[in-house]
């Protein structure tokens, strides 16, 4: 959809334009920064991986603009989310999608930090937690020249370790974790789960036929120890470019994505 104009700034701060865009096949609708960073299928996938009933509750850490929260409610609209994020702007954005799309009651969103989870979230107290970390290390690459990009796409004080801690701690026993990264940082995210989690699951995301995986879903149950599974995966687009049926099932019709 065309951009439109709209402030995302704290007090004293410069405006920034938002967007107006469309998930789902328009079941969700979705005001996010115009520049900088921007959801795209990736919280799209992982809200469709997660395992949710109704009247589970879900969190949902790094929650940006509530792109993941509000597709999963719109699949399974009983759940209860919870969003976590580190920029005050995308909070306040993410409350209002959530009263844009009529969630406001089963989706609330804070600020907060993995690295310091605010006291009001209680330990252990999450059926399923959701995370689409930022997934460049410190040190790679150039720096954003948008820094409300760069707190989204790249590491700070909080490590990838950090960010699955903050899952494990706030998952009941037995509750599902689930993530999206590059499939280059699939070594750090099992280290971090190791001895923790069991029943993981790795699930690759292949851009087309016989393209090696940009993009990895990895899931796993807290305190369990069952063994450690590499699934099929799935391609997302065929080689003519157009979308893969799975794929189209999950990004525009909501359909589950079965790890």
């Amino acid at each position: 959809m065309t951009p439109r104009p709209r402030p995302l700034a704290e007090p004293g701060a410069p405006e920034a334009a938002t967007s107006r865009d469309a998930l789902l096949g328009g079941r969700v609708v979705l005001d996010q920064p115009a520049a900088g960073y921007r959801a795209a299928i990736d919280p799209v996938l992982l809200a469709a991986a997660v395992p949710a009933s109704p009247a589970d509750a879900v969190l949902d850490l790094g929650c940006g603009a509530g792109a993941a929260a509000l597709c999963l409610l719109a699949r399974v609209p009983e759940v209860r989310v919870t969003g976590l994020d580190l920029q005050i702007a995308l909070v306040r954005m993410a409350g209002a999608n959530a009263r844009a799309n009529r969630v406001a009651a089963r989706f609330v969103p804070m600020v907060g930090d993995v690295a310091r989870l605010p006291p009001r979230l209680a330990p252990a107290s999450f059926d399923h937690v959701m995370c689409n970390p930022p997934y460049l290390k410190p040190e790679a690459g150039r720096p954003s020249p948008h820094r409300a990009r760069d707190l989204a796409t790249r590491e700070g004080p909080a490590g990838l370790a950090d960010w699955v801690g903050a899952a494990l701690v706030m998952a009941r026993s037995r509750g599902t974790l689930s993530f999206i990264h590059r499939a280059e940082r699939l070594g750090d995210l099992l280290g971090a789960l190791e001895g923790r989690a069991g029943d993981i699951a790795v699930f690759p995301l292949w851009p087309k036929p016989g393209a090696p995986a940009r993009r990895i879903l990895v899931q796993a149950r807290k305190g369990t120890r069952g063994p450690l599974s590499l699934c099929p995966g799935m391609v997302l687009h065929e080689a003519e470019g157009g979308f893969a049926p799975a794929a189209e099932a999950i990004l525009r019709d909501a359909a589950p994505l079965v790890i």
